[in-house]
């Protein structure tokens, strides 16, 4: 979706933000790196660069240690491999690629056919000769990077919001024909890349999804070669689809993969403790629909930090939509995807990240006794007659904790109405947060955060004790 208008736009300022900090943060926890985790899976997890990209050194170290793909930001678009009839221009892509290359990530092509960011000629064109200039163009940039690319993004965003079909220039010559002569075109130039169709807003259920659905249907009954759907995933914060993984699911039953290939979540500015903890909830629940669903091979961030994402510039007023901030340190985002990809989730300490924790042995304990400490971080988010509460709990003892229970008391007047990675009960008075199925395993050193939102009627101070499985912890 990204245009390269849009794309050069640098996100403003995010506010407050719960931050890792220290030596080496910027690359965001190298032992318990993205692409490590989602590799132990079977999976990828990627990013976008820009051929300005590789000239920042910070981008690119996080780049490198976190991410196992890249997908071209504007560098394999028409107007820049074909701005003139049969004049073709592949340095700046070829840039990418070599960057990819020397720093073991694969390639996701990235498009081949799409209606924007088209160079007028293209658009000119009598309708009689628009098929035979794509598939020229298909087949040279495709024969150009064979062996090269893993996949291909062979046709983008060929819907309107209604499920019809756009009425670009290869639509109004070719008919919905050219997208199933798209993709054989793109198969003849190079047989081992894999071909997609992409596209955004179809990542729940919904009539441009149906009409993408149906579309593949059909062309998988036609024996068209098309391996996989891109679910673009260009969120607002709080708004992920519930029926994501259902829709990933059916489209796996019609025989493809699924990728979510532009991932990025955006908030209203200024971003808070309050907004940030529910995009770390949403992106966790991108990941985990995708490992949920066996025909779901990765997931790609659109950019590698909010300093470089496209939201600023395309949604006034919104923006920190990733999950590192404009100095490239990782968010609680990056702490709920590791988390969800089987690490441990970061600390915030010098030593900025856990490698991933083993299994818990015989020996790890749910329960105080030797070798057990915690500490508590909380910070509030409060407005009229409600707040968030972030809670960071630490493991500081030399025991592992296979569950935990924090047992602390709320201020009279606060009752929780919601809460994230925790399941806090009762509502009010003395509470107990309990551990979920995938953050439960604490190591020693390791962190992780839960979060409630609830009402108040004029206290909104954070508890003053917590205990963790009968241990008394620090605060702070």
């Amino acid at each position: 979706m990204p245009s390269r208008v849009l794309l050069a736009a640098v996100a403003a300022a995010t506010g407050a933000a719960l931050l890792l900090t220290g030596p080496g943060a910027q690359a965001g926890a190298a032992g318990t790196s993205l692409k490590t985790l989602a590799e132990s899976g079977g999976h990828y997890f990627g990013t976008a660069l820009t051929q300005s990209n590789l000239s920042n050194s910070t981008l690119t170290a996080v780049a490198s240690s976190q991410f196992d793909m890249v997908t071209p930001g504007n560098e394999m678009k028409w107007d820049t491999t074909e701005p003139s009839n049969g004049n073709y221009n592949f340095g700046p892509g070829d840039q990418i690629v070599s960057y990819a290359k020397a720093n073991g990530m694969r390639v996701r092509g990235h498009n081949l056919v799409w209606h924007s960011q088209l160079p007028g000629w293209v658009s000119n064109l009598p309708s009689n000769q628009v098929q035979g200039v794509m598939e020229s163009h298909i087949t040279t940039e495709a024969t150009h990077y064979k062996g090269q690319v893993y996949a291909w993004d062979v046709v983008n965003e060929p819907f309107n919001e209604d499920g019809s079909l756009r009425q670009d220039a290869f639509y109004n010559a070719m008919g919905s024909g050219y997208l199933a002569d798209a993709l054989r075109t793109a198969h003849a130039a190079d047989p081992n890349a894999k071909l997609y169709l992409n596209d955004y807003n179809i990542e729940g259920e919904n009539a441009k999804s149906n009409a993408m659905y149906n579309l593949v249907a059909s062309l998988k009954s036609q024996g068209v070669p098309i391996d996989g759907v891109g679910l673009e995933s260009h969120f607002i914060v709080g708004q992920v689809p519930s029926d994501m993984k259902a829709n990933m699911q059916r489209f796996t039953a019609l025989g493809v993969n699924v990728a979510v290939t532009e991932l990025d979540d955006r908030i209203q500015l200024p971003a808070n403790s309050g907004s940030l903890a529910q995009q770390a909830a949403d992106y966790a629940t991108v990941v985990n629909d995708c490992l949920a669903v066996a025909g779901c091979v990765g997931v790609s961030q659109w950019g590698v930090g909010d300093a470089d994402s496209w939201i600023p510039g395309a949604f006034s007023g919104y923006g920190a939509a990733t999950m590192y901030d404009n100095n490239y340190q990782p968010k609680p985002a990056y702490s709920a995807v590791v988390t969800a990809l089987g690490g441990s989730s970061p600390t915030p300490s010098s030593s900025p990240t856990s490698s991933p924790s083993s299994s818990p042995s015989s020996s790890a304990s749910p329960s105080s006794g030797p070798g057990a400490g915690c500490r508590v971080g909380a910070v509030v988010n409060a407005w009229n007659t409600g707040l968030t509460e972030n809670l960071t709990i630490t493991n500081t003892g030399t025991t592992a904790l296979n569950s935990w229970s924090l047992a602390f008391t709320l201020p009279g007047g606060q009752t929780v109405t919601s809460a994230w990675n925790t399941a806090i009960t009762p509502s009010s008075g003395a509470v107990t947060a309990t551990s979920l199925s995938y953050n439960g395993t604490l190591a020693p050193g390791a962190a992780t955060t839960v979060g409630f939102q609830a009402t108040h009627t004029g206290n909104t101070a954070a508890p003053t004790a917590f205990t963790l499985n009968g241990t008394a912890c620090t605060i702070g």
